[in-house]
């Protein structure tokens, strides 16, 4: 493949003065048109604008932060934007030491995150916040544009890194982000939406190749894809995960959720094929799903709004191993999570948050891959606004439960 002209090193162990807490300020979610934030987006940052014949589906991606869907609208330039997009540090212009969270709706990572093999943390660093770093591959570098349409584009990029134990990647990586037309849509989907339904459809085809001389092997480590999409939260937006029933002793725990402390039961509601959690913003928390409960499906249901987003993934038959993103030595490495969702919050009594934001998350299996070897994971995102007798039949079809049944899964909100 035609490589970026880059390789990035590992990141070193190192103390800052900066907590991430207060990378941003919070600002209240507030309903924003596509065109506000693609015009804002370009005032800093190439943009491509992915668009269908009608100018109404369209999709901005950011070739300087990794070929990202920063946001997406099916209403032209006038109509909502879904993204969540953090507008003070991009026009900033500043560099954050850990993480620059400049938002997105798809942005291209890898796992895993903690444990004996993360590629976030040095080796021989604590898995404390001051020691975690994100890989600049996958924060700040450009990716080169390969190849571009009306309706796609394709970006690639070369680098290098090391995990934890001391392992060294080789990487090429190959993303494509493709608008959906409305039939192809409708077929992944299931059912066809009413004609006052506005639809926006898009989906990333990620390939990552281990482009070095050596096997990645689960012994010294394994990488895996992982994307993750970033809303714009509200009081009247609720996550929904279907997952497949069945006792624990079989298909593991139905949901994890104790990555930041429990969950409360006001803001998670799990049943025996679906689960609730709240996409508020205003409390850090975040679910994960394992694969053998997992559908290859989550979504959310901003009633304020009347959106129903809807994220599809790959998730390969009957393969279970899965990187294990848990900040500590693990004794599972490959005990992780196909699907997560994560919602924002002060991670302190009286701290900032990051956004407020709220995610929908998918990964690949762990990359066990030969020289030359590749893994595709594809992630799908499909946006669906109008009345909610139009929505229903799709909220059915793909998540398994009904409008009232999200909205009523809290009570009164």
């Amino acid at each position: 493949m035609k490589t970026a002209q880059f390789i990035i090193k590992s990141l070193g162990t190192g103390l800052v003065a900066l907590a991430l807490a207060t990378s941003a300020t919070p600002l209240k979610a507030k309903a924003a048109t596509f065109g506000d934030d693609a015009a804002f987006l370009q005032t800093y940052v190439p943009l491509i604008v992915l668009s269908d014949r009608a100018g109404q589906a369209k999709v901005a991606v950011s070739p300087a932060w990794q070929g990202r869907v920063m946001t997406s609208t099916a209403g032209g330039d006038a109509g909502l934007s879904f993204g969540w997009i953090n507008r003070e540090l991009i026009a900033s212009g500043k560099i954050q030491p850990h993480i620059n969270v400049f938002g997105g709706e798809d942005r291209f990572w890898l796992g895993p995150e903690g444990g004996q093999f993360s590629i976030f943390f040095a080796k021989g660093a604590k898995f404390e916040l001051s020691d975690w770093f994100t890989p600049a591959a996958i924060d700040t570098i450009p990716y080169l544009v390969a190849k571009q349409s009306r309706s796609a584009a394709t970006f690639q990029a070369a680098f290098a890194l090391t995990n934890y134990s001391g392992t060294r990647f080789s990487v090429e990586v190959d993303r494509e982000v493709k608008l959906l037309p409305a039939k192809r849509a409708a077929k992944m989907l299931g059912v066809k939406p009413g004609k006052d339904v506005r639809v926006v459809a898009y989906e990333t085809v990620n390939r990552l190749t281990n482009a070095g001389k050596t096997p990645w092997e689960k012994r010294t480590g394994l990488l895996s894809v992982w994307i993750l999409g970033m809303f714009n939260p509200s009081p009247a937006t609720t996550i929904v995960v279907p997952i497949k029933s069945g006792p624990e002793a079989e298909l593991g725990v139905q949901v994890t959720s104790d990555y930041f402390g429990s969950v409360p039961p006001e803001r998670l509601v799990v049943r025996d094929s679906v689960l609730f959690f709240s996409g508020d913003g205003n409390y850090r928390s975040k679910i994960g799903i394992n694969p053998k409960r997992s559908k290859a499906i989550v979504g959310s249901y901003d009633a304020a709004n009347q959106v129903l987003t809807i994220v599809q993934f790959t998730q390969p038959e009957g393969v279970t191993d899965y990187v294990n993103s848990l900040w500590k030595i693990q004794d599972h490495p490959f005990g992780g999570d196909a699907a997560n969702s994560y919602n924002d919050g002060p991670p302190a009594p009286g701290a900032k948050p990051l956004g407020p934001f709220y995610e929908l998350e998918s990964s690949s299996p762990a990359a066990a891959l030969q020289p030359l070897q590749s893994l595709t994971h594809v992630h799908r995102t499909i946006h669906l606004s109008g009345p909610e007798t139009s929505l229903e039949a799709v909220a059915q079809a793909t998540l398994g439960v009904s409008l009232q049944e999200i909205q009523s899964a809290f009570g009164k909100r």
